[in-house]
């Protein structure tokens, strides 16, 4: 009994995660052979940098940012990595910071679910399950 005591602590202090991915989700192309794109929001205990997003539902990945020119106007453009600084929510979602995913494979359907690896510059990563929704669907 005296070992079991300190074991049940032990279990209860787990290592928190640096970051935490939330509300993952992938739109699928209108068209096929069109890319798509994945979108999901960051919680960092502290400060890190995402570089990149891998996924079996795409070829290549790249991270992007979407910005209004005015007039109603949207430009895209790369971006090498994305600073998650420590409370405060750091957001990929339509309109704003997203994960453009060429050349996803034939076969993909809304309703189903792929696997997300964010990788870190502090050469961490992390895996998050992603909802697979169409191109014509609500967000979730």
């Amino acid at each position: 009994m005296r070992l079991l005591a300190p074991l049940l602590m032990l279990a209860g202090c787990q290592q928190q995660e640096a970051v935490v991915v939330e509300d993952a989700w992938v739109r699928l192309p209108a068209v096929a052979g069109r890319p798509g794109a994945a979108y999901f929001t960051l919680a960092a205990r502290e400060p890190q940098v995402l570089t990149a997003v891998a996924t079996p539902a795409a070829a290549r990945t790249e991270l992007h940012e979407s910005m209004s020119q005015g007039g109603g106007m949207m430009s895209m453009r790369p971006l090498a990595d994305v600073a998650i600084a420590p409370g405060e929510p750091t957001r990929f979602a339509p309109g704003g910071r997203h994960v453009m995913l060429f050349d996803m494979p034939a076969g993909l359907a809304p309703g189903g679910t792929t696997t997300l690896t964010l990788r870190f510059a502090d050469g961490r990563s992390i895996e998050a399950q992603a909802q697979l929704v169409g191109a014509g669907d609500a967000s979730p």
